[in-house]
Protein backbone atom coordinates (compact mmCIF):
# COMPACT_ATOMS: atom_id res chain seq x y z
CA UNK A 1 0.00 0.00 0.00
CA UNK A 2 1.34 3.19 -0.83
CA UNK A 3 2.30 5.67 1.79
CA UNK A 4 1.12 9.42 1.84
CA UNK A 5 3.21 9.89 5.27
CA UNK A 6 6.15 8.44 6.45
CA UNK A 7 7.66 9.34 10.01
CA UNK A 8 11.16 7.20 11.20
CA UNK A 9 13.11 7.86 14.42
CA UNK A 10 11.55 11.82 14.69
CA UNK A 11 12.91 13.81 17.78
CA UNK A 12 12.33 16.88 18.60
CA UNK A 13 13.69 18.81 21.75
CA UNK A 14 12.73 22.21 23.07
CA UNK A 15 16.13 22.70 24.80
CA UNK A 16 16.16 20.31 27.84
CA UNK A 17 13.04 19.45 27.14
CA UNK A 18 12.02 16.57 24.76
CA UNK A 19 8.39 17.20 22.67
CA UNK A 20 8.59 14.07 20.59
CA UNK A 21 11.05 11.23 20.91
CA UNK A 22 12.09 8.57 18.60
CA UNK A 23 8.21 8.78 16.96
CA UNK A 24 8.18 6.11 13.69
CA UNK A 25 4.93 5.80 11.98
CA UNK A 26 3.32 5.87 8.47
CA UNK A 27 -0.06 6.81 7.34
CA UNK A 28 -1.29 4.60 3.84
CA UNK A 29 -3.41 5.35 1.29
CA UNK A 30 -7.13 5.60 1.83
CA UNK A 31 -6.58 5.60 5.64
CA UNK A 32 -8.19 7.79 7.85
CA UNK A 33 -5.50 7.90 11.53
CA UNK A 34 -6.12 9.00 14.57
CA UNK A 35 -3.26 10.73 16.37
CA UNK A 36 -4.43 10.49 19.83
CA UNK A 37 -3.14 12.37 23.17
CA UNK A 38 -3.82 14.78 25.96
CA UNK A 39 -2.77 18.15 25.72
CA UNK A 40 0.92 18.89 25.87
CA UNK A 41 1.52 15.26 24.34
CA UNK A 42 3.51 16.07 21.34
CA UNK A 43 0.15 16.25 19.12
CA UNK A 44 0.80 19.85 18.11
CA UNK A 45 4.46 19.39 17.54
CA UNK A 46 3.95 16.59 14.84
CA UNK A 47 1.84 18.71 12.78
CA UNK A 48 4.17 21.39 12.80
CA UNK A 49 6.78 19.01 11.94
CA UNK A 50 5.29 17.72 8.62
CA UNK A 51 3.61 21.83 8.12
CA UNK A 52 7.43 22.11 7.39
CA UNK A 53 6.86 24.83 10.57
CA UNK A 54 10.18 23.30 12.34
CA UNK A 55 12.65 22.10 10.94
CA UNK A 56 15.01 21.85 13.59
CA UNK A 57 14.00 17.73 14.44
CA UNK A 58 16.06 14.37 13.78
CA UNK A 59 14.97 11.76 11.64
CA UNK A 60 13.35 11.41 8.80
CA UNK A 61 10.08 13.21 7.53
CA UNK A 62 8.21 13.08 4.41
CA UNK A 63 4.92 13.56 2.47
CA UNK A 64 4.34 11.58 -0.87
CA UNK A 65 8.55 11.09 -0.44
CA UNK A 66 9.04 14.77 -0.53
CA UNK A 67 10.32 16.24 3.15
CA UNK A 68 8.24 18.94 4.73
CA UNK A 69 8.29 22.22 2.80
CA UNK A 70 6.54 24.45 0.57
CA UNK A 71 6.69 21.77 -2.01
CA UNK A 72 5.37 19.21 0.08
CA UNK A 73 2.20 21.72 1.33
CA UNK A 74 1.15 21.98 -2.05
CA UNK A 75 -0.25 18.33 -1.09
CA UNK A 76 -1.50 18.63 2.17
CA UNK A 77 -4.92 20.66 3.29
CA UNK A 78 -4.44 21.47 7.17
CA UNK A 79 -6.92 22.52 9.50
CA UNK A 80 -5.97 24.27 12.62
CA UNK A 81 -7.59 24.31 15.40
CA UNK A 82 -7.70 28.06 15.54
CA UNK A 83 -9.26 29.98 13.02
CA UNK A 84 -7.11 30.16 9.51
CA UNK A 85 -9.15 32.15 7.46
CA UNK A 86 -9.98 35.79 7.96
CA UNK A 87 -13.02 36.84 9.81
CA UNK A 88 -13.81 39.94 8.10
CA UNK A 89 -14.44 37.70 4.39
CA UNK A 90 -18.38 36.50 4.08
CA UNK A 91 -18.24 32.88 3.22
CA UNK A 92 -19.01 33.35 -0.51
CA UNK A 93 -15.18 35.83 -0.23
CA UNK A 94 -13.94 32.69 1.99
CA UNK A 95 -14.48 30.43 -1.05
CA UNK A 96 -12.95 32.94 -3.36
CA UNK A 97 -9.71 32.99 -1.27
CA UNK A 98 -9.82 28.91 -1.51
CA UNK A 99 -10.11 29.22 -5.23
CA UNK A 100 -7.54 31.83 -5.55
CA UNK A 101 -4.87 30.03 -3.20
CA UNK A 102 -4.63 26.91 -4.02
CA UNK A 103 -4.98 24.82 -7.47
CA UNK A 104 -7.07 21.71 -6.25
CA UNK A 105 -9.33 23.31 -4.63
CA UNK A 106 -13.52 22.43 -5.43
CA UNK A 107 -14.92 25.87 -5.11
CA UNK A 108 -18.45 23.82 -6.25
CA UNK A 109 -17.98 20.87 -3.41
CA UNK A 110 -17.14 23.74 -1.25
CA UNK A 111 -20.63 25.88 -1.63
CA UNK A 112 -22.43 22.76 -1.77
CA UNK A 113 -21.45 21.15 1.36
CA UNK A 114 -21.95 24.70 2.82
CA UNK A 115 -25.91 25.16 1.51
CA UNK A 116 -26.38 21.73 3.07
CA UNK A 117 -25.26 22.92 6.74
CA UNK A 118 -27.56 25.77 5.97
CA UNK A 119 -24.74 27.88 6.36
CA UNK A 120 -25.50 31.59 4.85
CA UNK A 121 -22.85 32.56 2.67
CA UNK A 122 -23.94 36.39 2.53
CA UNK A 123 -22.68 36.54 6.27
CA UNK A 124 -19.39 37.36 7.03
CA UNK A 125 -17.74 34.93 9.73
CA UNK A 126 -16.96 37.01 12.34
CA UNK A 127 -21.06 37.41 12.43
CA UNK A 128 -21.38 33.77 12.49
CA UNK A 129 -21.35 31.07 15.93
CA UNK A 130 -17.64 29.54 16.64
CA UNK A 131 -19.30 26.23 16.12
CA UNK A 132 -20.74 27.34 12.21
CA UNK A 133 -17.31 28.70 11.45
CA UNK A 134 -15.39 25.48 12.28
CA UNK A 135 -18.51 23.77 9.63
CA UNK A 136 -16.90 26.69 6.74
CA UNK A 137 -13.07 26.28 7.31
CA UNK A 138 -13.94 22.14 7.61
CA UNK A 139 -15.64 22.54 4.32
CA UNK A 140 -12.69 24.58 2.75
CA UNK A 141 -10.43 22.32 3.82
CA UNK A 142 -12.44 19.05 2.54
CA UNK A 143 -13.10 20.90 -0.52
CA UNK A 144 -9.40 20.40 -1.61
CA UNK A 145 -8.31 17.10 -3.92
CA UNK A 146 -5.19 16.67 -1.35
CA UNK A 147 -2.85 13.78 -0.53
CA UNK A 148 -2.90 14.28 3.13
CA UNK A 149 -5.75 15.76 5.23
CA UNK A 150 -4.47 17.21 8.68
CA UNK A 151 -7.29 17.89 10.81
CA UNK A 152 -6.10 19.21 14.37
CA UNK A 153 -9.25 19.26 16.84
CA UNK A 154 -12.19 18.94 13.58
CA UNK A 155 -15.12 18.46 16.33
CA UNK A 156 -13.84 20.37 19.39
CA UNK A 157 -16.02 23.88 18.82
CA UNK A 158 -19.24 21.66 17.61
CA UNK A 159 -22.24 21.05 19.46
CA UNK A 160 -22.92 17.51 20.28
CA UNK A 161 -25.58 17.12 17.44
CA UNK A 162 -23.88 18.33 14.92
CA UNK A 163 -20.42 16.19 15.38
CA UNK A 164 -22.44 13.19 13.51
CA UNK A 165 -22.96 15.29 10.39
CA UNK A 166 -19.32 16.75 10.31
CA UNK A 167 -17.84 13.09 10.45
CA UNK A 168 -19.84 12.29 7.54
CA UNK A 169 -18.69 14.76 5.64
CA UNK A 170 -15.15 14.20 6.59
CA UNK A 171 -16.16 10.78 4.98
CA UNK A 172 -17.87 11.83 1.74
CA UNK A 173 -15.34 14.15 0.52
CA UNK A 174 -12.07 13.02 0.96
CA UNK A 175 -9.91 12.65 -1.68
CA UNK A 176 -9.75 8.07 -1.48
CA UNK A 177 -5.97 8.99 -3.38
CA UNK A 178 -5.18 10.45 0.09
CA UNK A 179 -5.05 9.88 3.48
CA UNK A 180 -6.38 11.95 7.02
CA UNK A 181 -4.42 11.99 9.79
CA UNK A 182 -6.83 13.14 12.63
CA UNK A 183 -5.42 14.87 16.18
CA UNK A 184 -8.17 14.97 18.71
CA UNK A 185 -8.63 13.71 22.51
CA UNK A 186 -12.51 13.57 21.73
CA UNK A 187 -12.29 9.69 20.93
CA UNK A 188 -16.21 8.63 20.73
CA UNK A 189 -17.08 10.16 18.34
CA UNK A 190 -14.50 9.88 15.88
CA UNK A 191 -13.41 6.09 16.77
CA UNK A 192 -15.74 4.82 14.00
CA UNK A 193 -14.22 5.79 11.56
CA UNK A 194 -10.93 5.27 12.31
CA UNK A 195 -8.74 2.62 10.36
CA UNK A 196 -5.47 3.43 12.30
CA UNK A 197 -4.75 4.51 16.04
CA UNK A 198 -1.82 6.36 17.49
CA UNK A 199 -1.56 6.98 21.41
CA UNK A 200 1.16 9.53 22.12
CA UNK A 201 1.70 10.04 25.72
CA UNK A 202 4.50 12.66 26.44
CA UNK A 203 6.31 12.56 23.00
CA UNK A 204 6.11 9.15 22.92
CA UNK A 205 4.52 6.56 20.94
CA UNK A 206 2.65 4.14 23.31
CA UNK A 207 0.25 2.37 21.00
CA UNK A 208 0.30 2.13 16.93
CA UNK A 209 -1.97 -0.47 15.33
CA UNK A 210 -5.22 -0.78 13.32
CA UNK A 211 -8.38 -0.31 15.08
CA UNK A 212 -10.18 -3.45 15.06
CA UNK A 213 -7.23 -5.32 16.46
CA UNK A 214 -6.85 -3.21 18.95
CA UNK A 215 -10.58 -3.40 19.96
CA UNK A 216 -10.29 -7.20 19.40
CA UNK A 217 -7.49 -7.62 21.12
CA UNK A 218 -7.97 -5.63 24.41
CA UNK A 219 -11.78 -5.89 24.82
CA UNK A 220 -12.49 -2.17 25.11
CA UNK A 221 -13.25 0.62 22.22
CA UNK A 222 -10.64 2.85 21.82
CA UNK A 223 -12.24 5.66 24.10
CA UNK A 224 -12.62 3.62 26.82
CA UNK A 225 -8.58 2.00 26.17
CA UNK A 226 -7.65 6.38 25.88
CA UNK A 227 -9.59 6.74 29.28
CA UNK A 228 -7.62 3.93 31.15
CA UNK A 229 -4.38 5.04 29.58
CA UNK A 230 -4.32 8.28 30.38
CA UNK A 231 -6.56 8.80 33.42
CA UNK A 232 -3.57 10.29 35.40
CA UNK A 233 -2.42 12.48 32.76
CA UNK A 234 -3.87 16.18 33.29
Amino acid sequence: MEKILEIKNLNKNYGNFTAVKNMTFDVEKGKIVGLLGPNGSGKTTMIKTIMGLMSDYTGDVTITGITPGPEANKYISYLPDQAHVPRWLTVNQSINFFNDFYEDFDPKRAADMLDQMKIPRDKKLKALSRGMQEKVNLSLVMSRRAKLYILDEPIGAVDPASREFIIETILKNFNEEGAILISTHIIADIEPVLDKALFIREGELVLNDDADKIREEKGQSLDQLFREVFKNVH
